[in-house]
């Protein structure tokens, strides 16, 4: 009968074993899914990728505002709480898919009632902001809705000092008097002009600018700060809960009529699902181009988006427009450019 050997016993029979009794075997850690795509050389090259993502970027932002006017005022299809409610659906799934499947970014998960409900009250401005801005695309031009919402900058202030008593430099109130300025220019020279129109999409502006602030002001503790994508991850299912009474009661039973008219004309599921899917495609590629560029690139991109939304807007939909109305427009913009800056400077960032 042979005898059964230890482990300990084969060891000690080992000579390379007995030569080295001392040393430790260095086995090296296994490298984290991040390392391994940079150990293997992009097809793409960085600036490529960067120009791909400030296309996308662009086409998401400027496609689901012309998509959007086009469904509301010449498509016929007036329910702007519903189409916004197949927005935040649609952010829902793509964002769960996205982060769950995917890991865009890493899933974080929400600590507190007291950090729901925080989230809710977003939420319940979000829905303002968007039904407002999706509301004041049946009655004003794109270009003109763009020249409104070109003064989120005068409206942050406002909010800042009132919540949180910010005051900003001489300077930077200085460069909001362009802002409201160019904006009553436009107004006063706008074609199409339409009062509820007007007051609506002045409402998107403002509730976009309240979020950006209340934002800011609940979610600071470390604990309870959430990634945009996560953020959007559950604003979206909850801002869809909000809509939903709305919808039911102010534009009746929009899922019936639209199901009914889908099947006369099924172009118009491919309107929604399209529409839909480039909502969510605004908030993927404003996250990249961050990641990839910075946030001020972002806000760079932004100023420029509204005169490039308004010119895009005009060549497709004819909408007439006035020397003073560009002229409006530009004093705006200038005076957002003007805000950019004076606000860099307050804080003392370089150039």
């Amino acid at each position: 009968m042979v005898e059964a050997q230890s482990w300990t016993t084969r060891r000690g029979s080992n000579p390379r074993f007995e030569s080295n009794s001392d040393q430790v075997l260095d086995i090296p850690a296994t490298p984290t899914a991040e390392i391994r795509h940079q150990s293997h050389p992009s097809l793409i090259s960085p600036t490529v990728l960067t120009a791909a993502i400030i296309a996308s970027w662009y086409f998401s932002n400027i496609g689901v505002l012309l998509l959007n006017k086009y469904l509301l005022s010449f498509y016929g299809y007036r329910y702007p709480i519903f189409l916004t409610m197949l927005h935040m659906l649609s952010c829902a799934a793509y964002s769960l898919f996205a982060i769950k499947w995917l890991e865009v970014v890493p899933y974080q998960q929400i600590h507190s009632r007291r950090q729901f409900f925080k989230i809710l009250a977003l939420s319940a401005i979000l829905c303002f902001s968007v039904v407002c801005g999706n509301t004041s695309l049946r009655y004003l031009p794109v270009s003109f809705n763009q020249a409104i919402g070109a003064t989120t900058p005068f409206f942050t202030a406002i909010f800042a000092f009132v919540i949180t008593c910010k005051k900003e430099s001489a300077e930077v109130y200085l460069a909001l008097v362009p802002v409201v300025l160019g904006i009553v220019l436009a107004s006063n020279s706008e074609p199409l002009f339409h009062l509820f129109g007007f007051l609506v999409c002045v409402g998107s502006t403002a509730g976009r600018a309240l979020k950006s602030v209340v934002q800011g002001l609940l979610l600071t503790s470390e604990s309870e700060k959430l990634h945009s994508m996560n953020l959007l991850l559950y604003m979206a299912p909850l801002a869809a809960m909000i809509l939903l009474p709305f919808t039911l009661y102010i534009e009746g039973n929009v899922l019936a009529l639209t199901v009914e008219k889908s099947r006369g004309d099924g172009f118009i599921v491919f309107l929604l699902i399209g529409n839909a899917t480039i909502a969510y495609l605004v908030n993927l590629t404003n996250f990249l181009v961050t990641k990839h560029t910075s946030a001020l690139t972002l806000q760079v991109l932004g100023n420029a988006k509204a005169a490039v939304a308004a010119v895009v807007s005009v060549l497709i939909f004819r909408n007439p427009v006035t020397v003073m109305g560009m002229m409006g427009f530009a004093v705006t913009v200038m005076g957002v450019v003007l805000y950019s800056e004076a606000k860099k400077r307050s804080k003392g960032i370089p150039h």
